[in-house]
């Protein structure tokens, strides 16, 4: 049987009321330090839980957050949300993940979430210092991470791979562009890489077929990366003396592959705090580290 406020009543020896008022946090109320003490004692001796439906309905809101990520996939990701349920629960809330680009007002009306976070559109809260950027402005740093690395490395004419569909496509894309126009480069030469196998290895080669001049690719993500590297592997093109590839947002398997990944890794982690804690009208804490670092191996 849950344990009610009433148990915690009894075991404290105080008034369900007051009980609502220490475990609820209610402002404006005069309370003994020692009853205070004495009711979170009992409470955490008993294992009493809120009932959450109930604070629901006082606040008009659950302590709940809701996370919409679409089709996105990725260790960033994982650790986005790892970071974003962290900071989530030190303050009370727990988060829900939808992967589904489908509507989802039944579960907004019986959930009723404090907050909703949208990882397709490209302002989000906690993405920038100043706030008025969103996860674009984030993102295009994180582009000009990758990039750069290539421009110190010496190569100038550089290819850009990417899925056929997905979300960020257009944002990745347009970054890209614009990064080696402001920096004085060619326009950066698009390599789509199909689903299947065969595909791949037809589009792989005809891109080379085409752009013979290009030294460096980077790659939408670092499961584009790898798909690109076993193509050009099955081609028997060296990497990365003939071709070098760098990825992006750093996943497992890069370092095990042969020649291992070069990529981008994000800090997702403190993205994910950093949401947490603007959804829930908190203030920033400042950065532990670099937003995002170039993870050199030995494919780029």
């Amino acid at each position: 049987m849950a344990v009610t406020m009433k148990d915690v009543a009894k075991a404290a020896g105080v008034s369900i009321s007051t009980v609502s008022f220490v475990l609820n946090q209610t402002p404006g109320q005069s309370l003994r330090p020692e009853t205070v003490q004495r009711v979170q004692a009992a409470a955490q001796t008993l294992g009493y839980t809120p009932n959450r439906i109930a604070r629901a309905l006082r606040e008009g809101s659950s302590r709940l957050v809701l996370l919409r990520a679409g089709n996105l996939r990725g260790s960033g990701l994982t650790s986005l949300i790892a970071g974003l349920q962290d900071e989530l629960a030190a303050h009370g809330h727990s988060l829900i993940v939808t992967y589904t680009e489908a509507g989802d007002d039944d579960l907004l009306a019986a959930l009723a979430p404090r907050h909703v976070l949208d990882l397709g559109q490209p302002r989000l809260p906690g993405f920038t210092k100043a706030g008025d950027g969103g996860w674009e402005v984030e993102m295009d740093h994180h582009t000009a991470t990758q990039l750069q690395y290539l421009l110190t490395k010496g190569h100038r004419r550089i290819g850009f791979a990417y899925p056929p569909d997905g979300l960020l496509i257009d944002m990745r894309t347009r970054q890209v562009q614009q990064f080696l126009t402001r920096t004085g480069m060619p326009a950066p030469a698009p390599l789509v890489l199909p689903h299947d196998q065969p595909s791949i290895l037809k589009a792989v080669a005809e891109f080379r077929r085409q752009h013979p001049d290009v030294t460096a690719i980077a790659a939408f993500s670092d499961h584009e990366a790898i798909r690109l590297l076993a193509a050009l592997a099955a081609q028997g093109v060296t990497v990365p003396d003939e071709l070098a590839v760098i990825g992006f947002d750093e996943g497992q398997v890069g370092a095990w592959w042969t020649p291992a990944l070069t990529t981008v890794k994000i800090d997702a982690a403190s993205y994910g705090r950093r949401m947490a804690r603007n959804a829930l009208g908190l203030p920033d804490q400042p950065w532990q580290g670099q937003p995002s670092q170039v993870i050199v191996r030995q494919s780029a």
